[in-house]
């Protein structure tokens, strides 16, 4: 069990995660928030890099920063800092000598993670020599060496291709059914969404929505959804919109016109209906708004 109980992180006169509590169990959870939100901060503070400015971060119980709680703790970086005259086998290696394996063991365990990661065949090669991939798969290797029962995993995706994405998947999916507890950091919702229904959102250091997926999109229900149009005539269409229940507001600029509505789905299916009855020429549609920044920047607004 990971827990954050009030947990506050201050950097000078910058709040890096604010009161955030949470407990996180056995299976995958994300967390997930656009680039600066406090994730990696959430990720340092669990992996005892950071103490915390209050509160208390725990691991099994011990604080995330003692021996105890570091002995039972994988930790995969957002960074790619390693020493790069190493080949990975012998990073790996080492890491495993550093958890207290004897030349043996640490050899044996090696060899299995690297199979794990699909890198033994590549593992003989420099560090220096990876690509960003092969460096993602060697970070998850030295994270799962000595066998722990929590891994932090911050934004492990980066990079892989999506073969290899579904192989780290399949193998997190295995870890998670085994009774490990995983926290997989993120700033895109997908990459997490097929591997957990357990979410914690964060914005401005604060956790604005945890819950299974159903629950954050019934949350994100009413947000604010913008479509850009490009129509021919374009003012005659959004006087015709703005008449219209599904629409909240419309702006018209050159050719494009910006709608804004709180019914995507009902919306769509009047345009539909609109622009055929009326003979209104679409030449182009595309949302503006569906990604992960647009949603923590609506969840965003209820932060103070």
């Amino acid at each position: 069990m990971l827990a954050f109980d009030h947990v506050t992180k201050l950097y000078g006169p910058v709040i890096g995660v604010n009161d955030v509590s949470c407990r996180i169990g056995p299976g995958i959870t994300g967390l997930l928030g656009a680039n600066g939100a406090g994730k990696s901060t959430m990720m340092k503070l669990a992996s005892g890099q950071l103490r915390p400015s209050m509160g208390r971060v725990t691991i099994g119980g011990h604080a995330a920063w003692s021996a105890a709680a570091k002995r039972n703790l994988g930790y995969s970086p957002d960074i790619n800092t390693f020493y790069e005259e190493m080949t990975g086998r012998e990073f790996v290696y080492t890491m495993a000598r550093l958890y207290g394996y004897t030349i043996a063991e640490a050899r044996r365990r090696t060899q299995e993670v690297l199979l794990q990661v699909d890198m033994s065949d590549r593992a003989g090669r420099r560090l220096a020599g990876f690509s960003h991939g092969m460096r993602q798969r060697i970070k998850l290797a030295q994270a799962l060496v000595h066998d722990p029962d929590v891994l932090l995993l911050d934004e492990p995706m980066t990079g892989i291709d999506p073969g290899g994405r579904r192989e780290i998947s399949q193998l997190l999916l295995r870890l998670a059914e085994a009774g490990k507890t995983i926290l997989i950091s993120s700033h895109i919702l997908v990459e997490v969404e097929h591997l957990t229904e357990s979410i914690l959102m964060i914005a401005r250091g604060r956790i604005v929505a945890s819950g299974t997926l159903g629950e954050i999109r019934r949350l994100l229900a009413d947000r604010p959804f913008s479509v850009e149009i490009v129509a021919d005539p374009p003012r005659r269409l959004a006087a015709l919109l703005v008449e219209t229940p599904e629409v909240r507001s419309v702006d018209v600029r050159s050719d494009t016109l910006t709608v804004q509505t709180r019914n995507p789905v009902q919306f769509f299916a009047m345009l539909g209906d609109l622009v055929l009855q009326q003979g209104i020429e679409v030449q182009q549609m595309q949302v503006v708004d569906a990604g992960a920044d647009a949603v923590f920047g609506y969840l965003e607004q209820g932060v103070t």
